[in-house]
């Protein structure tokens, strides 16, 4: 009995390190686990691993892929790069069905509280790949919260003296907020009503 509740306490411990997941949906998670048969825990438990191991990142833009180059990258050919924060932001614009461009993941924010600057990000590759001479306008679609500002200011200046033309998604996404939350029709009019900066 002893071992049944440490291995049940383990599950929900495993479970609360989910963002957003508190004890008690944790502990939800973990009794409907047990309640799943033997074949659905095991591709449950499967899924998980066969996704950590073959997920990696695109060797192009950084967004979640289990080939060496992501879809989007082998598939569009386009001149304009949205900027975003990480990868799930890219699902939030796609959703949003209007942008048939590329993608840039900068897999963070320039954050100086949490000590990351422009160096800690993919910001080097952004500038690399905008050097390759078929990119013409960045779109930074970064969170419009300080951090998301500070770095679109950044990429914005950085990108200037290469005569690219870099423009900020409208705002509708109201500041604090993140991408990932915001409904299909806001997202899709801020990428269409982008500002140059």
């Amino acid at each position: 009995m002893k071992d049944e509740i440490e291995s049940l306490q383990k599950l929900i411990n495993a479970f609360t390190y989910l963002p957003g997941v508190g004890r008690k949906t944790a502990e939800r998670y973990a009794y409907s686990i047990l309640n799943l048969s033997e074949d659905e825990t095991n591709f449950f438990a499967e899924s998980i691993v066969e996704a950590k191991q073959k997920i990696k990142f695109c060797s192009v833009c950084g967004n979640f892929t289990d080939n060496d180059v992501c879809e989007i990258c082998l598939n569009r050919k386009s001149d304009i790069v949205c900027v975003v924060k990480e990868p799930k932001d890219v699902l939030a614009i796609e959703k949003a069905k209007n942008f048939n461009g590329l993608y840039h993941v900068l897999h963070g924010t320039i954050n100086p509280m949490e000590g990351k600057g422009p160096n800690d990000i993919r910001i080097k590759e952004l500038i690399e790949r905008v050097r390759g001479g078929q990119i013409k306008e960045v779109i930074v679609a970064t969170n419009p919260d300080v951090e998301g500002e500070v770095t679109a200011s950044y990429i914005a200046q950085i990108l200037k003296p290469l005569n690219i033309k870099v423009t900020r998604i409208a705002q509708g996404i109201s500041m604090g907020s993140a991408l990932q939350y915001a409904d299909e029709v806001t997202l899709s009019k801020a990428i269409e009503d982008r500002k140059e900066m």
